[in-house]
């Protein structure tokens, strides 16, 4: 039996908010600041960038040492406050502590350019705010797979061509990706596995299959979620057995690996429900039926027997 949940990594798109929304449901929104309350270190683990986590969050009440791994694993920071502030920090009204980073070598990310332009809209992140946050050489591109998406980061975005010229030695990014639609994504990511990149780039892949849309995050070689939720656990003293992963898309199997308790969604793809079933992970209900809070509850349910188990 699995001991009480100390610590639990929660992923955002398709987990914690709900299809087509950009606000945490009332319900899952108590979930957290009731695990918080029990001692249950909360996490967010996600593919965005920490700029475009950070306002989905700031407004929920969490508290200011709540970790979030962003960019699939490349930075790990806590929330912060609203007050203070750490200069050239991203989401720079906050206060928060940077504990990990890691960056992608820009001569990696020039040979990148070369291999994946022919698949989609290559993009590339730095961590630093404003204009040049993020770096793409076709906004049409990028305008017509990821619309969306460009809206809500024109201000960080800089057109470079070729893309390369943005990738200086000594300035690297901390991860970068290809957008476009599934088949696309996966012939990218088999490009990239046999190429000479495979020893020196990660990948992470996400689809959304009802848009036809993925994404394959380029990560620095050995970074990606379940790692650094690994390097965190450790930093907390949290053992491996009392760590759950919530999550619904394949840049949540190395958490999913990792952790003692793992959990997919209802709403994953099926391919990764089978992979669940096989490897005997747990099932929550969909993102649209707060399923993020049911398995909370649970978890908080259990951590407050257990005192009556041990006197019992």
């Amino acid at each position: 039996m699995h001991p009480p949940v100390r610590l639990v990594a929660i992923d955002v798109d398709g987990t914690l908010l709900p299809t087509l929304s950009t606000q945490v449901s009332p319900r899952n929104v108590r979930a957290l600041h009731a695990a918080q309350r029990a001692g249950i270190t909360v996490v967010i683990a996600t593919g965005r960038r920490m700029a475009y986590t950070v306002p989905l969050l700031e407004d929920l009440g969490l508290r200011a040492d709540t970790p979030l791994i962003t960019s699939n694993g490349a930075v790990t920071r806590t929330l912060g406050s609203k007050t203070g502030g750490e200069p050239g920090d991203a989401g720079d009204k906050s206060n928060a502590q940077i504990l990990d980073r890691c960056h992608l070598p820009s001569r990696t990310a020039r040979g990148l350019c070369g291999l994946l332009r022919p698949f989609g809209c290559i993009v590339f992140t730095f961590d630093r705010p404003g204009r040049g946050e993020l770096a793409l050489e076709d906004l049409n591109q990028a305008h017509g797979r990821i619309a969306l998406w460009v809206e809500a980061n024109r201000d960080a975005i800089e057109v470079v061509k070729p893309l390369e010229d943005a990738l200086v030695d000594g300035d690297d990014p901390i991860q970068g990706m290809v957008a476009g639609s599934i088949d696309q994504m996966r012939a990218a990511e088999k490009a990239l596995k046999a190429s000479e990149w495979a020893g020196s780039c990660e990948s992470a892949r996400t689809e959304y299959p009802a848009r036809d849309l993925s994404i394959l995050d380029l990560l620095p070689f050995g970074v990606h979620k379940g790692g650094a939720l690994e390097r965190l656990a450790a930093r907390l003293g949290i053992d491996r057995r009392e760590t759950m992963a919530i999550g619904d898309n394949w840049n949540d199997v190395g958490m999913f690996e990792w952790v003692g308790q793992p959990v997919v969604m209802a709403n994953a793809a099926m391919e990764l429900r089978a992979m669940a079933r096989t490897n005997g992970w747990k099932q929550a209900p969909t993102n649209d039926q707060d399923g993020v809070a049911m398995v909370l509850e649970a978890a908080i349910r259990k951590l407050s027997a257990r005192p009556a188990e041990v006197a019992g």
